[in-house]
């Protein structure tokens, strides 16, 4: 299922001209997730805008059966999150082809643009930032994209954008605050489905700067079950942030469900 390209790089990128033709191809893992092989592997997504770079990010164009071209945007992990927990090798982000998603400190959206070729035309992201700043950038991202709710609001107060959310099946979360497993509940109990799954990004020293990184998960992680919030999986994103884990889990998990 592999796509063969000539590696000719748009938007920032070394290199001129042609490079070797190189292979992208699905990410094994997960769905609507790509690689692009070279001399060192990069993670992409098919880019729902062709011909449009969101933050200067190198975009790639594969040709495929029948002569058809299709553009890829390289997703780097030392700026995404998300990135560096797939990298990292999680399971599963439940972020994928067709799934509404509500993103929680979407910042000016260079990971929520990533989720938005992911989960693809019939998918949608919620995308939530409390900074004004921020909160442009995003919504001038997301008039390309119509699979992107930008909503510039306080996520401690999820009612306040209840007209424009609906049940969603994941939550991605990435605010760096001391309260955030408190926040991340509030959101979840408004509009996270039963059995839908939640991606918590954590930073350690913005919860508890005097006490070790790993006391700190733990934590959060206790917090996170007394609100039905099951972690299934956490992993560090050494080397691409220091004192950061991502943990993975599900919401009210239903006795039906066998753990996976």
């Amino acid at each position: 299922n592999a796509e063969y390209m000539g590696g000719k790089g748009k938007g920032k990128g070394k290199g001129k001209g042609k490079s070797k033709a190189t292979i992208v191809e699905p990410h094994q893992v997960h769905p609507g997730v790509f690689v692009c092989r070279g001399k060192e592997d990069t993670l992409a997504t098919l880019n729902l805008v062709a011909g449009v770079s969101v933050y200067g990010e190198k975009r790639v164009e594969a040709e495929v059966q029948g002569g058809d071209k299709k553009e890829y945007r390289v997703w780097n992990p030392y700026r995404s999150k998300l990135a560096a927990a797939i990298v990292g090798g999680i399971d599963s982000s439940y972020i994928v082809p067709g799934a509404k998603v509500l993103y929680l400190g979407a910042a000016s959206g260079t990971t929520v643009s990533h989720v938005s070729d992911i989960i693809g035309p019939t998918g949608v992201v919620y995308a939530v930032e409390f900074s004004h700043r921020s909160g442009r950038d995003l919504v001038e991202m997301s008039k390309r994209r119509p699979n992107v709710v930008p909503i510039v609001a306080d996520a401690r107060n999820p009612k306040a954008y209840r007209m424009l959310v609906g049940m969603v099946d994941a939550i991605f979360m990435d605010v760096a605050q001391p309260d955030q497993a408190r926040i991340l509940a509030l959101n979840a109990k408004h509009y996270l489905k039963t059995d839908g799954h939640y991606v918590i990004s954590i930073k350690a020293p913005c919860i508890d700067s005097t006490v070790d990184a790993a006391a700190v998960f733990a934590s959060e992680v206790e917090k996170m079950k007394a609100e039905q919030l099951k972690p299934k999986e956490q992993i560090t994103l050494e080397p691409f942030e220091r004192d950061h884990a991502v943990v993975v889990g599900i919401y009210r998990p239903t006795k039906s469900k066998k753990a996976a």
